[in-house]
């Protein structure tokens, strides 16, 4: 297990970076604090790979693929309401999805493989900017970061399970993750002379009541999936019809062919309900990363190592589907590896969710999570040379 000295040392990290919180694509002062904790490990790096991601590298005992690790580390547009004596500096900022200990999570990997006898294969530790863009993964795969990769491994600190587990699970752990705006054109008009007009509201309206029909009467129950309205604009005033109006929302599936069903039966009932009312509709549909999908091999590797990170009784899996999108999916796109959760809850805490301006997590769960990386790191160059 990891040593006090380190546990404290990731703890500082995190806190210094959840203080400091920068958004997708601003991440220049976190990873400035990574590239002067990598500089103190005494790790080659790379700094602002896709604007500001950082890429360092940890020699093997021989040459070979590369064994990579990733940490996100943007923070999100929301205000702290912890009363955290280490809460967010800066207004509208803050880490609310738990990347500041992703990060320390990674250094603290580093850290231990950078101890004593050297990773089998060598390994790639990327610090990756933006996943709440769902853009930071594709930008940092354009830059090479996935060249020589065998395989690669990440996780998601989670607060519904308990400090000290590891979630392991095979299939799909993660949705894909869309975006959709659909533009209603009719025709405004006088309140009291609706006749006259074709109302986007109602037709907004219907189409709101439709698009939900989708899951429940659609798609196999097996099957989950979600399309969510979360805006919807129209009108000017009380006695005005309104003669445009936007809806947007999202999609998200665990199958890609669900997905695809999703996808046309939008763009079905869209195309209907605007020949209904004979008004005119644009569907604009935005595609994020794919479901997250852990293969059972790769699976059965994480497993193992985080067996060797915690007794067998807290490695658990799921207890339910995750509908949330990650954008680690694109990696998995190019190479195999595996997606894990974290437990930390904090005991005697009520639990507040991720994107939540109070959500915090038990700290206990950084050595834990560092310790299962350089695990992993170490066991996936067994299955490279098999």
């Amino acid at each position: 297990m990891i040593s006090p000295d380190i546990q404290q040392r990731l703890v500082d990290i995190r806190r210094d970076i959840h203080q400091h919180p920068e958004l997708s694509w601003q991440e220049s002062r976190t990873a400035a604090k990574v590239c002067q904790a990598l500089d103190e490990i005494g790790l080659p790096y790379r700094s602002n790979v896709g604007e500001t991601g950082v890429v360092a590298e940890i020699a093997g005992r021989k040459k070979g693929p590369y064994i990579a690790l990733r940490a996100d580390m943007d923070a999100l547009p929301i205000v702290e309401d912890t009363g955290l004596s280490f809460s967010s500096q800066v207004e509208g900022v803050m880490h609310a999805c738990a990347h500041d200990g992703h990060t320390s999570m990674l250094l603290g990997a580093a850290m231990l493989l950078s101890k004593g006898e050297p990773p089998p294969l060598p390994v790639r530790l990327i610090f990756q900017p933006a996943e709440e863009t769902v853009l930071g993964a594709k930008r940092l795969i354009d830059e090479g970061v996935l060249e020589d990769v065998a395989m690669i491994f990440g996780g998601h600190i989670d607060r519904h399970y308990p400090c000290g587990s590891l979630i392991v699970t095979e299939g799909a752990v993660n949705a894909s993750s869309d975006k959709f705006s659909i533009e209603i054109s009719g025709q405004g008009g006088h309140a009291a002379r609706p006749h006259e007009a074709i109302d986007a509201v109602v037709v907004g309206s219907l189409l709101v009541i439709s698009l939900q029909t989708i899951v429940s009467r659609e798609i196999n129950p097996a099957h989950p999936s979600v399309v969510s309205i979360g805006r919807f604009d129209a009108g000017t005033a009380g006695n005005v019809i309104a003669g445009h109006a936007l809806l947007e929302g999202s999609i998200r599936a665990q199958d890609p062919e669900v997905r695809s069903d999703l996808h046309n039966s939008i763009r079905r009932i869209a195309d209907s309900v605007a020949q209904l009312h004979d008004a005119g509709i644009t569907v604009e549909i935005r595609k994020g990363p794919p479901p997250l999908i852990n293969t059972d091999e790769m699976t059965a590797l994480a497993r193992k190592a985080a067996l060797q990170t915690v007794d067998k009784d807290k490695v658990m899996k799921l207890f339910t589907a995750n509908m949330g999108g990650e954008d680690f999916a694109y990696y998995l796109d190019h190479v195999p590896g595996c997606y894990i959760r974290y437990g930390a809850q904090i005991p005697g805490r009520e639990g507040y969710p991720a994107h939540s301006s109070r959500f915090d997590f038990d700290e206990e769960a950084l050595g834990i999570g560092a310790t299962y990386l350089a695990t992993v790191a170490r066991e996936a160059a067994s299955l490279v040379d098999s």
